[in-house]
């Protein structure tokens, strides 16, 4: 899979050769291509964020870049003299690259990750109690890269951790090693034991035992009041289901922790306004959260450096080899 291959809106092809080039009135030349097997004319912008836009590229970064910056949405539009209309189309189409980027991502393999899992709050449209809230955000993030592997929002129940699930199960299709820390969510542990589980056969009468599959460690750090209550004590670091016998078991209670994570929430809280706690409604419907949640995605993996590593996260995780451009990253095709 290639992210920067152009294929033919029509039949997927990318055999194609140049028909003629003309000129934009912003970013200068540009070709529009002739598919080689159905004959379609389309433009190398087919399909992309740039398609019919008149607007300067360097423009949209600082536009976007401010948005994922803390910036909120009505200051935005303000600042830079934008429409609602326009803006929101923007991040919409800027969100639309996580599709692709994240399939990318995906087709990768990876010798050893842990993955820290934890959860985000906020109000959506009006005020609730918090277990009725849709503004619940489910984030998975590789520790030593920074990169978010999975940032949905919706109430806090199965439906939500299972979407983290799976992408953590296609994950675990291309690595090695993989381990899962959590403080004190259970649910992560169960639901990919549900999904991602293998029948260990050692010879004996009676039914084989399900464990989790071979490479796979999932621990949890129970702390709070979770660790305090009365009654039965909860084991401060626990293991919540058999694993594999011959699963490496080289994981110590001292990194059993989402600490990285934490950090990454508390940026999150400072660059996306809907997080911030300036105004009754933070957020004005689920939907117009994940539009925000998958532009910040797009550009905390694919474009920001991180503070702490000081590399652009997909670049460190080995995703990519160099960071994108912002007219790289707009001309990439996304998900049809």
């Amino acid at each position: 899979m290639s992210l920067h291959d152009i294929r033919c809106p029509k039949c997927g092809s990318d055999n194609h050769s140049v028909h003629f080039s003309y000129v934009t009135k912003c970013e200068g030349s540009r070709n529009l291509l002739k598919c080689q097997n159905c004959g379609k004319c389309f433009a190398e912008t087919k399909d992309t964020f740039l398609f019919n836009l008149k607007t300067p590229i360097s423009r949209i970064a600082n536009v976007l870049t401010a948005r994922s910056e803390g910036m909120s949405f009505n200051s935005t539009c303000r600042a830079f003299h934008l429409s609602p209309h326009t803006l929101q189309n923007w991040e919409l189409k800027f969100g639309d690259l996580k599709d692709t980027l994240m399939a990318y991502s995906l087709s990768q393999s990876f010798l050893s990750l842990i993955i820290e899992g934890d959860e985000l709050y906020t109000k959506v449209h009006h005020n609730t109690e918090p277990h009725d809230s849709e503004g619940w955000t489910v984030m998975l993030m590789d520790r030593a890269s920074r990169f978010v592997l999975e940032l949905s929002c919706g109430q806090k129940n199965e439906s939500l951790f299972m979407t983290a699930i799976q992408t953590l199960a296609e994950i675990i299709e291309n690595t090695e090693d993989l381990t899962l820390v959590t403080d004190g969510e259970k649910q992560y542990g169960k639901l990919l034991f549900d999904i991602c589980h293998e029948l260990v056969k050692t010879g004996k009468p009676g039914r084989p035992r399900k464990v989790l599959r071979e490479g796979v460690k999932v621990r949890i750090k129970n702390k709070g009041s979770q660790s305090k209550r009365r009654g039965r004590k909860l084991p401060k670091y626990q293991a919540l289901k058999p694993e594999h016998p011959d699963t490496c078991q080289n994981v110590i209670n001292s990194d059993i922790h989402a600490n990285h994570l934490e950090g990454q929430n508390a940026a999150t809280r400072r660059r996306l306004s809907a997080y911030r706690r300036k105004t009754n409604t933070y957020a004005k419907s689920s939907d117009g959260l994940q539009r925000v949640l998958d532009s910040y995605w797009v550009f905390h993996n694919f474009i920001k450096k991180h503070f702490t590593t000081k590399k652009v996260p997909a670049v460190d995780m080995g995703i990519i080899d160099a960071p994108f451009s912002w007219k790289t990253l707009l001309s990439i095709q996304t998900a049809q």
